[in-house]
């Protein structure tokens, strides 16, 4: 009997719908000295058993009892990954209350709509700059919040006067005093808890128009958990998620997919969560952990490529040779291998061991990945250039489809089915059945356990999601390759129609011109103009090592991206990505950004991905230029 089975049969025993939390607290029953995560503080690593664990999480999901939490009620939390985040997801699930995540990055005015469209009860706020996001406003611009949360006290303590805060280490003693007084309380709760129960807020990233709160039900956790777990094809071994993987968390945790690839795998398998210390320390955390698992969206996987490229081009004469011979080999490697479905063959075997040893096993222990099995890539398309790449250096990458509203459960590719350039093709519990290709439109439409319950606060929007017969409209445009994959052309809203009539999928030139290790963003535009043009941001650490060994000083990103010498380099990576394409859909004039973008300018959306709207608006004069 799996994991699953065991958990599930035993919260349904006990009258409940098995939960996120309650599989939390059969771990702590049937594997109590088990790790369950590390966190590291102060430069040391701390390790937390699963009786640590479950137990932390009653003492929380009391605190929140004592300060009024009930049923339905909304947890806000606003933090970068750590071990308090997944410790209150699990407590405000087990109170049968509902957790809503906010990105770190998060301004003021998204903080303030965001808590304001949940109507936030008790809002988590990690430390002064967070707390600040809402202590900066009148107090009746946040009507419903009641209590904040704060852990880390430096700035706080004494330095703020509103009743509304409490300090982590009260919110605790709250919640033990409580939970002795109470005991049977959570345990009522999580026995009535119901699949239909909503157990979290996923807000949409927002590029055309104010997020959406999409409603995430036990029972579609029940379902991303089912699949993560039963779908032993996607690791090149063959073996499920356990408890003897290691998994960084460091991804937004108000994300889907990093919920799906942290939480749920942490109480669904039992994977051991490594919380990264900082977006900055990820790489570093990568080295020191050498997970076995990892996901992470593309610009992850192209900043380390872009790494290996820079890393290369500084070594020794001699090193620099073998390392050529290296790299053209796992471009051939990966090549043959992405022709044949992934599978390798006798001379790909023989190529890779040589180069294994000389290069590519150092190589992944430097960028953190000697240990990786399975490593995965979605939330946005990605090159297959890069996919092939590191194929060719033996990490296999397996590209992967979902959004918010069905669970980021959708397609994948599997181990010895790998069809590079596809999203991979339904998952066994999706099935052709769970997931079609509208005829006329393209559109890629899903129907099955893990679709989402709807909008918070918004049944209009929730209606327009759907289709007559009741098809969550992904708002992708797709297509079946050989029968078995979907390919993504691109979004709907996002495809070009040149004055020509021509249509123009924007994003596979971009994600072409993003292979370039000089080449950080890339815009395409041209929607019902005579050709296309395009908007790039430069890689500032690759394009300023550049700079630095050709003797070109430079002070700013500004200017750096306004030299001649940078303007010829970026000519050169465009001519490159236009040899690909057909002469249509080339990039005739291209500008330089001034600057990186940045959530909190508007450019981006929290998830990283450009909104168009805003840099058209914004770059107008750039654009204009052009034409």
């Amino acid at each position: 009997m799996t994991v699953v089975e065991t958990s599930a049969t035993a919260s349904a025993s006990r009258g409940g719908h098995p939960t996120v939390a309650s599989r939390a607290k059969e771990w702590a029953i049937k594997a109590p000295d088990q790790l369950a995560m590390r966190d590291k503080d102060f430069g040391i690593w701390h390790e937390f058993t699963w009786e640590q664990v479950w137990d932390t999480v009653a003492d929380a999901a009391h605190g929140l009892m004592a300060l009024g939490f009930d049923v339905g009620d909304r947890l806000s939390i606003h933090s970068e990954d750590r071990s308090e985040w997944v410790i209150l997801d699990l407590a405000a699930v087990a109170c049968r209350g509902i957790t809503v995540g906010l990105y770190p990055t998060n301004p003021h005015a998204e903080v303030e709509y965001t808590l304001n469209d949940c109507q936030s009860k008790i809002h988590f706020a990690e430390d002064q700059e967070q707390i600040d996001k809402v202590l900066d406003l009148p107090r009746e611009r946040y009507p419903t919040v009641e209590k904040i949360i704060y852990v880390e006290p430096r700035g706080v303590r004494g330095d703020y006067d509103d009743d509304r805060l409490m300090y982590w280490d009260e919110f605790m003693a709250l919640g033990r005093e409580h939970r002795a007084q109470h005991g049977s309380e959570l345990d009522a709760r999580m026995a009535a808890a119901e699949a239909d129960d909503v157990m979290t807020l996923v807000y949409t990233s927002g590029t055309t128009g104010p997020p959406k709160g999409a409603m995430l039900t036990n029972a579609n956790a029940e379902f991303a958990i089912d699949v993560i777990i039963n779908s032993p094809d996607r690791t090149p071994d063959g073996k499920p998620p356990s408890s003897s993987d290691q998994a960084l968390t460091y991804l937004p945790l108000c994300h889907v997919a990093e919920r799906v690839f942290s939480t749920w795998s942490l109480v669904g398998a039992g994977v051991v969560l490594n919380y990264a210390e900082s977006p900055e320390a990820v790489f570093a955390n990568l080295r020191e952990i050498q997970p076995t698992l990892f996901f992470a969206v593309p610009r992850i996987w192209e900043k380390l490529h872009a790494g290996i490229v820079i890393r290369g081009a500084d070594s020794s004469r001699f090193k620099k040779l073998v390392l050529s011979r290296a790299m053209k080999a796992a471009d051939w490697i990966g090549r043959t291998r992405s022709q044949n479905s992934g599978n390798w063959t006798p001379a790909t075997r023989a190529v890779y061991w040589i180069f294994n040893i000389l290069v590519y096993r150092a190589l992944k222990e430097r960028v953190g990945m000697r240990r990786v099995r399975y490593a995965g890539t979605g939330a946005a398309p990605i090159a297959p250039e890069v996919i092939e790449f590191f194929m060719g250096i033996g990490l296999d990458i397996y590209e992967l489809y979902g959004m918010t509203e069905n669970s980021a459960i959708a397609t994948a590719n599997f181990q010895g089915r790998v069809k590079v350039g596809t999203v991979g093709e339904p998952y066994p519990q999706v099935g052709k059945e769970g997931l079609r290709i509208d005829e006329t439109t393209g559109e890629i439409q899903t129907k099955h356990a893990g679709v989402f319950k709807g909008y918070w606060g918004k049944p209009e929007k929730t209606a327009e999601t759907f289709t007559d017969d009741g098809w969550l409209m992904t708002g992708d445009v797709g297509e079946w390759v050989d029968g078995t994959h979907v390919r993504i052309v691109d979004r709907i809203k996002h495809i070009i129609i040149t004055a020509g009539g021509k249509n123009i999928s924007p994003s596979e030139i971009e994600n072409t011109l993003k292979v370039s290790p000089f080449i950080n963003e890339a815009m395409v535009i041209g929607d019902r103009r005579k050709y296309l043009t395009a908007l790039i941001g430069i890689e500032l650490d690759t394009v300023g090592n550049w700079a630095l060994k050709n003797n070109i000083q430079y002070t700013t990103y500004r200017d750096l991206s306004e030299k001649d010498e940078v303007l010829k380099l970026i000519q050169k990576e465009v001519d490159r990505t236009n040899e690909k394409f057909a002469r249509v859909e080339g990039i005739k004039k291209f500008r330089l950004l001034p600057k990186e973008l940045d959530h909190e300018d508007g450019e981006m959306t929290a998830t990283m991905k450009l909104k168009r709207s805003s840099m058209e608006e914004l770059f107008g004069d750039l654009v204009e230029s052009m034409y």
